[in-house]
C-alpha cells in the first residue's frame, strides 16, 4: 500500500456555525483562485458538485465515493488529489460520514489565466524535448497520491488563502504556478509507473526502461545520460524539470517499490530483500526503507501477509 503525504487539516467548523451537514462550505476568495473548504457529517449519496473553473480537489479527513466522468466510481482518501476540469459534474457519496466522523476535503478552483499564462511561460522559458511535446495538463490523468512536493505546495496555498497578509494575492499567484508544475511533474511520474502512453520521442523512456532493468544493480548518472543522448549536467536538469525529483531520488523510489513488491513474499528474509534492491549495507536499507514508507520492512512484511 503506498504511503502518501497528507495535507494539513484546518479546524472544523464549529457546530453551531454549520449551515448544512452535507457538504458544508466555507469560501476564501482570491484575485486568481478561491479556496473551498467541504465538510460532511451524515452518510448521503451522489450530491452533485460543479466549478466553472479547473478545480484541484484533495482530502484532508474521512472517506468519499467518487463518480467522474464515464469511469467506474473510486474511493477517495486523505493524501489523494484529484483534478476536474471546468463545468464537469461530479457526484459524490459520503459512506461514512458521521458527526464523530465527518469528511473534510478542500477544492481549489483555479482561475484559467493563470493556468494559461503559466503554460505560456514554461513552454516558452523550458520547452520540452521532442516534437510537439509541451506543458500541458492532462485531464485524463486526473487522480494521484500526494507526494511531499506537490503537499508542501497545496499547503502554502491553504495557509495563504485562509490568512490575512497584504501580500497575499502575489504569494499566492506565485504558489499557483508552482502547484500547476508539481500537477504536470506527478502526472509524468504517474505516467512512467502506469505504463500510461507518453510521447514515443520522450528522451526519459529508455532510462526509466534501464533503471526498471537494472533494479539490483548501482545505477551512475553517466549511465542514464548516455542513455538520453545528453551530458550529465543536461540530463541531471531535464530529468528534475520532468519529474520534480533528480534522478538518483527516482532511483531510490524504484527501488523501495521493487522491495515492497519481495516483502509480499513471508518468507524472505529483509537483508535478502536489502541485497536484491541493490543494497550492500541492510542497515542503511531499513532505514531508507523507513524514510520513505514510515515503518521498517519487517513491519511493511508483516502488515503486509496479516493484511
Amino acid at each position: 500500500m503506498p504511503i502518501k503525504a497528507l495535507l494539513n487539516k484546518p479546524a472544523l467548523t464549529h457546530e453551531k456555525s454549520l449551515k448544512t451537514l452535507v457538504e458544508n462550505r466555507t469560501i476564501f476568495s482570491l484575485d486568481h483562485c478561491e479556496l473551498n473548504i467541504f465538510e460532511t457529517y451524515q452518510t448521503t449519496e451522489l450530491v452533485p458538485l460543479k466549478f466553472n473553473d479547473l478545480v484541484v480537489t484533495s482530502m484532508l479527513r474521512g472517506k468519499k465515493v467518487m463518480h467522474l466522468f464515464d469511469d467506474p466510481s473510486f474511493e477517495y482518501l486523505p493524501g489523494e488529489t484529484v483534478i476536474v476540469p471546468s463545468n464537469v459534474e461530479m457526484k459524490i457519496d459520503f459512506p461514512e460520514a458521521t458527526n464523530e466522523n465527518p469528511t473534510q476535503c478542500i477544492a481549489l478552483a483555479i482561475d484559467n489565466q493563470i493556468i494559461t499564462e503559466t503554460l505560456d511561460f514554461l513552454n516558452e522559458k523550458y520547452p520540452k524535448e521532442g516534437k510537439n511535446n509541451v506543458w500541458k495538463l492532462d485531464h485524463e490523468n486526473y487522480f494521484f497520491y500526494n507526494n511531499v512536493e506537490l503537499a508542501s505546495t497545496i499547503n502554502k496555498l491553504i495557509k495563504e488563502c485562509m490568512g490575512n497578509s497584504l501580500t497575499k494575492d502575489a504569494i499566492a499567484d506565485l504558489t499557483l504556478q508552482e502547484l500547476i508544475i508539481r500537477i504536470i511533474q506527478t502526472q509524468t511520474v504517474k505516467k512512467f509507473d502506469n505504463a500510461l502512453p507518453l510521447e514515443s520521442n520522450n528522451p526519459l523512456l529508455p532510462t526509466i526502461e534501464y533503471i526498471r532493468s537494472n533494479i539490483r544493480e548501482t545505477i551512475h548518472l553517466k549511465e542514464l545520460s548516455d542513455k538520453a543522448c545528453m551530458s550529465t549536467t543536461s540530463f541531471y536538469r531535464y530529468f528534475k524539470r520532468e519529474l520534480g525529483m533528480s534522478p538518483i531520488e527516482y532511483i531510490l523510489n524504484e527501488k523501495i517499490k521493487y522491495a515492497k513488491k519481495l516483502l509480499s513474499n513471508p518468507n524472505i528474509q529483509v537483508n535478502e530483500v536489502s541485497y536484491a534492491t541493490g543494497f550492500e549495507d541492510c542497515n542503511y536499507f531499513i532505514r531508507l526503507f523507513k524514510k520513505y514508507e514510515g515503518i521498517t520492512p519487517k513491519q511493511y512484511q508483516l502488515l503486509n501477509f496479516n493484511g
